[in-house]
C-alpha cells in the first residue's frame, strides 16, 4: 500500500504557490513621491535656465542634465524606499514596472537626435511629455492607482505641448516636469508613504 503524503509537504507546496501568487498580484509600491517633488523642483529650476527652444545645444544640454540629476534623484528614492518598506527591487513587480517604464524613455532618446537633425527641437517639450507621461502610465499599470493618472496628466500635456506656440516649451516642460512631478509627489508622499 503506497504510503500517505506528509501533511507538511503538501503545506509548504501550498505555501509557495501562495506567495507566488502574491508576489505577482503585488503592486510596485516603491515610486518616491519626496522624490518626485525634489525630480520636480530641479524642472522648475531648469526651466528658466533654459529658456524657450532655441535650436542650440545649450537648451538641449540644459535638460539633458536637468534629467540626469532627476534619474539620480528616483534612483536614490525609490531604493530608499523600496528598503524601508523592507521589499526589494528585485521582485516581480519593480521588473515588470520596469520592463513597462524603460521602452517609452528609450524612444525619447532616440527620437531627439531625430528631432535636432530634422529642425524640430522646438517640438521636443511635446516629444518629451507625451513619451515619459507613456511610460509613467505603462509603468504606473503595476503601481498604485494615482501613477497611471499622473502618466496621463503628462500624456495630455505633452500633446498642448505639440499644438502650443513654441515660445512656450520651457514654461510647459517646467509645468510637466515640474508642476506635475510635485503634485503628485505630494500625493503619493502622503498617501503611500516617502
Amino acid at each position: 500500500m503506497p504510503q500517505p503524503e506528509p501533511i507538511h509537504a503538501h503545506a509548504l507546496e501550498n505555501l509557495r504557490f501562495i506567495r507566488d501568487a502574491m508576489s505577482r498580484a503585488s503592486e510596485f509600491t516603491a515610486v518616491p513621491g519626496w522624490g518626485g517633488v525634489l525630480m520636480g523642483i530641479t524642472a522648475l529650476a531648469a526651466a528658466p535656465i533654459a529658456g524657450p527652444p532655441d535650436d542650440t545645444v545649450r537648451w538641449v544640454t540644459i535638460w539633458f542634465a536637468d534629467a540626469v540629476v532627476a534619474v539620480a534623484i528616483a534612483l536614490v528614492a525609490i531604493g530608499i524606499k523600496s528598503k524601508r518598506a523592507g521589499t526589494p527591487l528585485s521582485t516581480a513587480p519593480a521588473l515588470r514596472f520596469a520592463l513597462a517604464f524603460v521602452p517609452p524613455l528609450v524612444a525619447g532618446i532616440i527620437l531627439t537626435p531625430v528631432f535636432v537633425t530634422m529642425g524640430l527641437m522646438a517640438r521636443l517639450p511635446g516629444c518629451w511629455l507625451l513619451l515619459y507621461g507613456t511610460a509613467v502610465a505603462t509603468g504606473g499599470a503595476f503601481s498604485v492607482r494615482v501613477v497611471p493618472l499622473m502618466g496621463l496628466c503628462f500624456m495630455a500635456l505633452g500633446t498642448v505641448a505639440f499644438a502650443a506656440p513654441a515660445a512656450w516649451g520651457h514654461w510647459l516642460m517646467a509645468l510637466g516636469f515640474g508642476g506635475l512631478h510635485i503634485v503628485f509627489g505630494f500625493i503619493i508622499a502622503r498617501s503611500y508613504g516617502g
